[in-house]
């Protein structure tokens, strides 16, 4: 092992990412804001194969909220087509690497065209297993938990389910990542100190990391930091330091 090396018992299971700073990373190179982008998407690749050499066994990226909507519409424009380009350049790589893909969100909003992409991105990767990646566009931590309230409401409307049997639990199974354990790490990048309604429910125990690096920069040893801020860290769900400490023993 590499000195400085997060050790593998020390690494998280489940890694969530809010890749911010694409706009800002563009203009400080006087380039338009589309490029920061661009360079963006690359950095996902990247972050992914970190991820599969790590055996981080999940990844989750914010890629676009329900408030970026919000946005010019150029822009708004722009990421519609970037997010369609990589699936369609990315889902063959992914599954030959035995990546699953899914994309959690309202899809809805999505153009047919786009829908269908990853319908079929989701479809080719469904088996495999060497790493889970999320991808949340037009998500929001909102909408996930209401969507999940609003499915135990028809259940109890119909019947199925009385109001005494609902608990976090059965909460926990209704949102967008019931199947995964909920994220060991949280990174925002970009220098703000918010989770902007990503994943509000499954961030509660999270261990949160924040740095300054904006996305497009954010590389492996940046990764790596956070990885080993992590591995420093005690985590402790409600315990006391000694409990623990005597688990241990």
């Amino acid at each position: 092992m590499s000195e400085g090396l997060a050790p593998a018992s020390q690494l998280p299971r489940h890694v969530a990412i809010i890749m911010d700073g694409n706009g800002r990373w563009a203009r400080q190179r006087f380039l338009p804001r589309v490029m920061g982008h661009h360079r963006g998407a690359d950095r996902v690749r990247d972050i992914v194969e970190d991820c599969v050499n790590r055996r981080i066994s999940a990844l989750t990226l914010f890629a676009f909220s329900s408030e970026n909507w919000r946005r010019p519409a150029s822009e708004v424009s722009l990421l519609m087509n970037l997010f369609q380009h990589m699936l369609q350049r990315e889902a063959k790589r992914m599954h030959s690497n035995g990546i699953r893909l899914r994309i959690i969100g309202d899809r809805r909003a999505f153009s047919p065209e786009l829908q269908d992409l990853i319908d079929w991105a989701e479809s080719l990767t469904a088996r495999n297993t060497s790493l889970m990646l999320t991808i949340a566009a037009n998500y929001g931590g909102r909408w996930d938990i209401a969507q999940a309230a609003r499915s135990i409401a028809e259940e109890v409307a119909n019947g199925e389910l009385s109001p005494e049997q609902i608990d976090e639990q059965m909460m926990s199974s209704r949102l967008s990542l019931a199947d995964l354990p909920e994220p060991d790490l949280f990174i925002r990048t970009g220098g703000e100190q918010r989770v902007s309604n990503f994943l509000l429910w499954q961030l509660a125990y999270t261990e949160l990391y924040f740095t300054d690096i904006l996305w497009p920069d954010f590389d492996g040893p940046a990764f790596e930091q956070a990885l080993l801020s992590y591995g420093r860290r005690q985590r402790r769900f409600g315990r006391t330091g000694d409990q623990l400490a005597n688990e241990e023993c």
